[in-house]
């Protein structure tokens, strides 16, 4: 029997290459028709699934959705505000920043008129100038600013650290909650944080870029830097910050984007 084994191996023709060649172009193109069908189908089955119910968010299929939501909690259990973002030379911040967008922060202001709101959760209301905010610890940072298109930038910018806001202004109490709210003055533009992302270490209310008053077109006189999120998150002129145990609402989440939005 083993004799007759080897025997008809040796009766079996070796593969030419030509024939080899066809025979892998014949694997390869199965395959790939194969996954091109399941990549399909799922795209598919995705287009043609239900749409978010809208709230805080909106715009994008409720699978997709829940995705995201999931993608958050992995974020925010591994978070940690030991883990700071990479800073460089003031030599490497561009001179000639991007601006992307004047959502929120086009139309013309009174800036000595200007007042920080913040809206504690027990209903107290506090105002602040522009002067109390720039006489606490300045703070410098040069990051990689990025952008959810896909491009990023070194910047540089300067301001108060908002956790040494919080803590001399008596807020402490508010970093129990979960969130953090803020929009711009005319409430065109507006943006929800988890609270571990906006007391950062690194996160400021900016009122310089690149050692000089921030320009109208970047938000003066006060805007959000806030190094763990896309630029999306990073609010120009704040007018109002607001402090709740509930998400609050964020302009890109209402059209379909990642509500989390951390790097």
């Amino acid at each position: 029997m083993k004799k007759l084994v080897q025997k008809n191996k040796k009766l079996k023709k070796e593969l030419t290459i030509d024939q080899k060649i066809n025979r892998r172009n014949f694997i390869s193109f199965t395959t790939f028709a194969v996954l091109g069908g399941a990549a399909f189908g799922g795209w598919r089955w995705l287009y043609n699934s239900p749409l978010e119910t809208p709230g805080i968010t909106a715009g994008t299929r409720a699978p997709l959705r829940r995705a995201l939501n999931k993608t958050e909690l992995a974020f925010r259990r591994v978070f940690s505000n030991n883990n700071l973002v990479e800073t460089y030379p003031k030599s490497m911040a561009a001179k000639n920043v991007r601006h992307n967008t004047d959502i929120g922060s086009d139309s013309k202001m009174d800036m000595d008129a200007w007042r920080l709101n913040v809206n504690k959760s027990t209903g107290e209301k506090l105002q602040f100038t522009i002067d109390q905010i720039k006489s606490l610890p300045k703070t410098e940072l040069v990051f990689s600013f990025k952008c959810v298109e896909g491009w990023d930038q070194i910047q540089y910018w300067g301001g108060v650290k908002f956790i040494d806001f919080i803590n001399h202004f008596g807020l402490q109490d508010q970093t129990q909650l979960g969130y953090v709210g803020m929009e711009t003055p005319d409430k065109g533009y507006y943006v929800g944080l988890d609270m571990p992302s906006a007391i950062h270490p690194q996160t400021l209310l900016a009122y310089e870029l690149n050692a000089e008053p921030i320009p109208f077109k970047h938000g003066q006189p006060l805007r959000l830097i806030i190094p763990v999120k896309y630029g999306i998150k990073n609010l120009k002129r704040i007018g109002t910050i607001t402090f709740s145990n509930q998400r609050p609402r964020d302009y890109w989440a209402e059209e379909g984007y990642d509500y989390y939005s951390g790097l």
